[in-house]
């Protein structure tokens, strides 16, 4: 009984398809695993926390940042107060299709974030969400 054809080299060949297959594996799943930085931070601020969260829709997002030592910035870029309402206002998108994200930190006394949620009220904006972790 033979089990090899008549003229066949006796080199080994290792197939690759596998191994081809196993690589695009391994890459798809390290690309999917790996977390993504969704918002920007410009300042260090140490959110408080919460149990629930809730999932806004599609619309034009304004990050507003509250720093321990009241500074604000805008999508990071630094803003003093009596310019937000205008920057705000001033966006080319419906007041209904804005909405605004406010990361203020924990140590911030809750005056100044009223203050800033008083401004974006101001600005005609109704969706407001204030960042936890």
């Amino acid at each position: 009984m033979q089990f090899r054809p008549q003229g066949a080299d006796d080199e080994m060949r290792i197939e690759l398809t596998s191994m081809t297959d196993i690589i695009f594996l391994l890459l798809i799943f390290f690309m999917i695993s790996t977390t993504f930085e969704g918002s920007p931070k410009s300042l260090d601020i140490q959110l408080p926390e919460s149990k629930a969260a809730e999932v806004t829709r599609e619309t034009k997002q304004y990050v507003i940042e509250i720093g321990a030592d009241e500074t604000l910035r805008l999508d990071g870029q630094p803003i003093v107060l009596q310019d937000l309402i205008q920057r705000l206002s001033q966006a080319g998108t419906p007041a209904l299709q804005r909405a605004v994200i406010i990361r203020a930190d924990k140590r911030l006394p809750y005056g100044k974030v009223v203050t800033v949620l008083d401004l974006v009220r101001q600005a005609n904006i109704r969706e407001i969400a204030v960042a936890v972790r």
